[in-house]
């Protein structure tokens, strides 16, 4: 038992702990819609996308998170606006966004010496250095998101599932998308700095698509999967005090190979039981 909790008694772990387990929550929320709606190289964009608005907003010494926020909401809109200009399918508007944003901000960040270091924390997190008024930014980030997703609930389904039944009832598919983009931004923007970019957007993928290999129900995945990400960071930050790894990549990685083995569970169990094979948790 020691062996399990005696890390955690340092100040800057249990920070730690907190900083990724309230992050796990906001991203299992979030993270539902990203995988339902085949969202998930949209919240990979995103999350380099922020690089030129943190990259601005070093070289004027402002607050990053406000730069990050910035470029976020740029981003999301301008893959909104040019989806709905343009016959182009939304991958191509995301990758075209992807692109103008990684470069103008790789751009930036090689006329900045001084920022060039930064960006390993950046992509990879420095959660280990989170301090109490991080935690609070991500407390009040998920509680945000948490609350829109009960709110939007019923046009995040609609939209997911009947675009066209969503635009009849009258609930307004194009303003739930943007919602749904906004709540993606929020969860890479309030995460970013303190868990970093790789961190945020294997929280935001690994845990749902678990739990829906697991779990019918929207309400369902969404537990399930808050609770796979807090015991994968909790883990993730076992595994990286005693083997002295990144603690954010162990996470991470943890992530992965979590899908992976449910994965492959879930495939022998379907072939090995004939009964279970015709359940539509098999498809």
């Amino acid at each position: 038992m020691a062996t399990l909790v005696d890390p955690f008694q340092i100040s800057f772990v249990f920070r730690a702990l907190l900083a990724g387990g309230l992050t796990a929550v906001l991203c299992a929320c979030i993270g539902t819609w990203v995988v339902l709606r085949g969202l998930a190289f949209f919240g990979d964009a995103m999350s380099h996308g922020m690089l030129p608005g943190v990259a601005v907003a070093s070289v004027l010494g402002v607050n990053l998170m406000l730069g990050a926020a910035v470029s976020a909401v740029v981003m999301s809109f301008g893959v909104v606006v040019v989806s709905g200009a343009s016959r182009l399918s939304r991958d191509v508007s995301i990758g075209l966004q992807f692109i103008v944003m990684l470069s103008l901000g790789v751009v930036i960040v090689s006329h900045s010496g001084s920022f060039a270091v930064d960006l390993t924390a950046f992509l990879f997190g420095d959660v280990l250095g989170v301090t109490s008024g991080d935690v609070l930014v991500i407390a009040v980030a998920a509680a945000i998101g948490v609350g829109v997703c009960l709110v939007m609930h019923r046009p995040f389904t609609a939209l997911t599932f009947d675009p066209r039944t969503a635009h009849t009832l009258g609930m307004r598919p194009r303003f739930a998308h943007a919602a749904m983009l906004v709540l993606v931004a929020l969860a890479t923007v309030a995460s970013f700095q303190v868990v970093g970019t790789l961190l945020v957007f294997g929280l935001l993928i690994g845990p749902p698509a678990t739990a829906v290999l697991l779990v019918r129900g929207i309400g369902r995945v969404m537990a399930v999967a808050a609770v796979i990400g807090v015991v994968q960071v909790y883990v993730g930050l076992l595994v990286s005090w005693y083997a002295e790894t990144a603690a954010g990549a162990t996470v991470t990685l943890l992530g992965g190979l979590t899908f992976l083995v449910v994965l492959a569970a879930r495939s022998a169990v379907c072939k090995v039981h004939p009964r279970i094979s015709n359940d539509n948790r098999c498809q």
